[in-house]
């Protein structure tokens, strides 16, 4: 990865070599941190955040779930985040905040030990490669499920959970594919290891619920708003695997993938086999945004 000079720690800018935690802090033992994946990008009026305090909200939310009491918050998390970007002299960043139980005791309970809070930005093009923003990308259905809100809580971006995500993704690149699809317990359609998936059926679109396990992805929200802008329909509900391979369209959000067309499923066509015609439309508009060419939806830009 391209590194950068400086990672705010705990309210102080250190060098990115010197971030450093003791080989016994929890979360690395037992998965108890909490994450965000944010933007940021080279608008008309500058370096600009996208969502920035939607997503401290979603981070703080889910610090609750670990009853982590966070030292900061949104409003000093948000500068921080600024902060950062500014001291490394970057118009263009993926943004990582990340909130651990440290060093202090071993053993599960993690409460007697201290909070840590972390913000790292880099240089992080698309995800799933520029081609697959361009023709789609190719996915397959994971053997491994969606971990269910009995079991650990979908809503809490924590690293925990992302041992489930890594799993589905290995499969994927080991069998030849780009990236995963998961199913929940019930058989329904979730999401992607680190994505919300959208289906579009006689230019309607349909996303799995949050019931289906499925994160609250804030790229997810806002692709819903643009659809709605330029007309179409668009319906939460459970989704069948088999209209995964029926679909006209099919692609995913993301803060790391964007908006990233998928054109095949387990080897079936989707649509025409490459990116269709409302993804590219939805895709194009939600580049438009970020880049800061449309000023309807300024609402969404922080600027640094």
């Amino acid at each position: 990865m391209q590194t950068t000079d400086k990672i705010w720690m705990d309210g102080k800018l250190v060098d990115w070599d010197s971030a450093k935690i003791h080989i016994l802090t929890h979360a690395l033992h037992y998965g108890t941190a909490v994450f965000e994946g944010i933007r940021c990008y080279n608008t008309t009026k500058g370096a600009a955040v996208f969502r920035l305090k939607d997503h401290m909200v979603r981070f703080l939310n889910s610090a609750k779930f670990y009853l982590m009491k966070m030292p900061y918050n949104s409003k000093e998390l948000c500068q921080a985040v600024k902060d950062t970007i500014r001291i490394n002299k970057i118009k263009e960043c993926y943004i990582r905040p990340i909130a651990f139980y440290t060093y202090g005791e071993m053993g599960l309970f993690p409460l007697k030990n201290p909070v840590s809070v972390a913000v790292a930005v880099w240089p992080w093009g698309t995800y799933l490669g520029e081609e697959g923003l361009k023709k789609g990308i190719r996915c397959k259905v994971s053997s491994w499920l969606r971990v269910d809100s009995r079991i650990l809580p979908p809503q809490a971006k924590c690293s925990a959970n992302y041992a489930n995500s890594a799993l589905a993704k290995i499969e994927a690149l080991d069998c030849g594919y780009d990236e995963a699809i998961l199913l929940n317990l019930n058989g329904h359609v979730s999401e992607g290891p680190g994505e919300n998936i959208f289906i579009v059926k006689d230019s309607t679109l349909i996303t799995p619920p949050t019931s289906s396990g499925a994160l609250v992805g804030l790229t997810k929200d806002s692709v819903v708003e643009i659809a709605k802008d330029f007309g179409f329909a668009c319906v939460e509900r459970d989704l069948l695997r088999d209209e995964l391979f029926t679909a006209d369209e099919a692609f995913l959000t993301g803060t790391a993938a964007e908006v990233t067309p998928i054109r095949e499923v387990d080897g079936r066509i989707i649509g025409n086999g490459s990116r269709g015609p409302i993804t590219e439309k939805l895709q194009a508009k939600f580049f438009e945004i970020v880049k800061g060419e449309d000023d309807k939806y300024a609402k969404w830009l922080d600027l640094v």
